[in-house]
Order: C-alpha cells, then structure tokens, then sequence
C-alpha cells in the first residue's frame, strides 16, 4: 500500500469512502477559501483508493512553525503516521492534532499503547470525545415513546402553539440565522466563528448538496435556525441559533422533530447531534443545557477514542500548550463583549 495526494478526478470516490463532513472534499475547498492550505490523502492499494483522509495546515503566527489538525478521520496505522511525520517536517509543524472518527470498545487499550509507542500524545480536544446518535430508522410513534415525557409534553406544545419550521436556504434565511447564532453565542458567553467564516462554509456547502438550513418561526417571527450537513446517510447539527422571544411556544422542540422527519426524507440513518460533555455533566458546564435538551430526545450516547497530538517538536509542544492555554482565557472574555 502507498499514501499519495488525491487528484481531482477521485473526488466522489474519496467523499464516499471518508467518514465525516469534516473530512469531505467541500470541506477543505471551504477551508482554502479562508486562507488555509489542505492536503487531502489517499491510502492506494494497487492503484485503487481504499481510504482518505484530509488535513489542514495553521500557521503560527509570527512564527515559522504551524500545527497540522486531521479532524474525524481514520484509525491512523503505521504508514499513516509516517505520512504525517514526513508533512509535518516539511511543514515544520510542531504537532499533527488527531481526532479518529473511531468509537472506544474493547479494543481501545491496544489502540492506545499502539499511538504512545509512536510519538503520539493525549491532547486537547477541539471536538467534544461523545456525542449523541439518534436512530432514524425508528419509526415515529418508537421515536416519541422513547422520549423523555417533558421533552414529549414540549414538543406537542411547539405543535399546539403553531410553531412553523420550513427548510429555507434563501441568503436572506441564512442572514438571518447569522443574527440568531451570535445572539445565542453572545447570551451563552460561548466563542465563535466571524460571520465571513460562516458565509464562506454556507457558500461551499450549500450548492453541494452538504449544507441546509431550517428556520422555525412563529407568527411569522423566527425564533431558532439551524444548519445541517447531510454526508453519507448521516444527518449532523453543527451550528444552531436562537432567539430569547417566545420562549413559551417551545421552538427548539419543533425545530428538532423537523430536523428528524428531514434527516427521514434524506434517507438518512443516523442523526449525529454533534456532540455533548459527556455521561454525567455538571448542571454548572456551560454546554449543560444543551446536552440536557438532547438527551430528553433518547438518542444514544457514542464515545470516541479522544484526541490525539502527533508530537515533533516536544519543547515547542510544551511552550504552544502553556501560551494556548492563554490566549483561550482572552478569547472567551472576548466573546462576553459587545458584537
């Protein structure tokens, strides 16, 4: 087997062989339009395309390092990680961040010991370690019967009231999620992309079939949006928006039983909710809500094997984590200040 660069033409063989939106082809042409370089890579077996994997390269600034960041890809192997070490030394890359789309079992252990024998290290996460599956293979009279009996209560109260949720992915639906999603991420003190960043990937993803927007509106007013990726019969909600107006007619449960019934017509199997804190999160997590919210609708809770930093320079690794550590204390006060 040999690892080289994908070409043009073995794009639809590579998106159907990768195993998460952030590891599709649109994806890294979103990424070059925000001024980063990608590199996509093909495992070739006898000139047949077995595997893929894409990754994208940060420069430090005002430095003549980078970080390389390999999101949900594969199980890195031997020849995957000597691939990653030679691009990280021609990028002169401090590290190689690695986060598997891969689920722990039985055989985490052996995975482990297998990465930390070969210059990898835990690292910290930029995508949560779980997140929550729902089936959508459930019909919807099993769907609502496993719900929790709030969330059920909710939702028929969403439906009572009249709340409207429509797919539209008109630039002016999309606008006007924007303004709902920095409402939300100024209320919730959380970071967040710059608007040009969510245009950019809305622009790229959109026309490729990847990204859709639904807007829940009430009496005409909209109330909470939310995008969608579609990617190999998997629906995913990446990014939400929402506004603290008629919180009494339950948007967000209407948007959700929308979102399912969509994710159903995709002929979508499973509905990735994007992550969560995990088991048993503290009511003081600041992602509290959230996971409580999705949890009420029953869906599975999945654990990956965690993130992993192939390290290549240990002495700069130290000195990025310590001056990281900083700079997301300046971003999170940030993002309390005014828009």
């Amino acid at each position: 087997m040999i690892i080289r660069e994908v070409l043009e033409e073995e794009k639809e063989k590579f998106n159907s062989l990768v195993s998460h939106p952030l590891q599709s082809w649109e994806w890294g042409e979103f990424r070059k339009k925000i001024g980063q370089k990608v590199i996509r890579l093909g495992v070739f077996e006898e000139n047949k395309l077995i595997s893929g994997f894409q990754i994208t390269i940060h420069p430090l600034p005002h430095t003549k390092y980078a970080i390389i960041y390999l999101p949900r890809g594969p199980l890195p192997d031997k020849l995957m990680l000597q691939a990653l070490e030679k691009i990280g030394r021609e990028e002169n890359a401090i590290f190689v961040k690695m986060e598997p789309a891969v689920q722990r079992g039985s055989g985490f252990e052996n995975i482990n010991q297998f990465l930390l024998k070969n210059k990898c290290r835990p690292g910290k996460p930029n995508f949560p370690k779980y997140t929550f599956w729902l089936d959508l293979e459930k019909n919807d009279e099993e769907l609502l019967k496993a719900m929790h009996p709030k969330t059920r209560y909710n939702l028929r109260l969403s439906q009572k009231y009249g709340v409207e949720v429509k797919e539209n992915n008109s630039t002016e639906a999309f606008e006007t999620h924007l303004e709902l999603l920095f409402e939300t991420t100024k209320r919730q003190g959380f970071y967040s992309h710059t608007k040009d960043y969510h245009r950019k990937m809305w622009e790229t993803l959109y026309p490729a079939g990847i990204a859709h927007l639904l807007l829940a509106t009430y009496k005409g007013k909209p109330l909470v949006s939310w995008v969608l990726f579609v990617f190999n019969n998997i629906l995913y909600y990446p990014y939400g928006g929402s506004s603290r107006e008629h919180k009494e007619v339950m948007p967000s449960y209407a948007m959700m039983w929308e979102a399912i019934q969509f994710g159903k017509r995709k002929k979508c199997k499973i509905f990735d909710l994007w992550g969560t804190p995990g088991p048993n999160p503290s009511p003081l997590n600041p992602w509290y809500g959230f996971h409580r919210f999705k949890l009420g609708f029953a869906p599975k809770l999945i654990e990956f094997i965690g993130t992993y930093d192939l390290v290549l320079n240990p002495h700069l690794y130290f000195l990025y984590n310590l001056t990281d550590k900083i700079r997301w204390l300046f971003l999170r006060a940030r993002s309390r200040l005014p828009i």
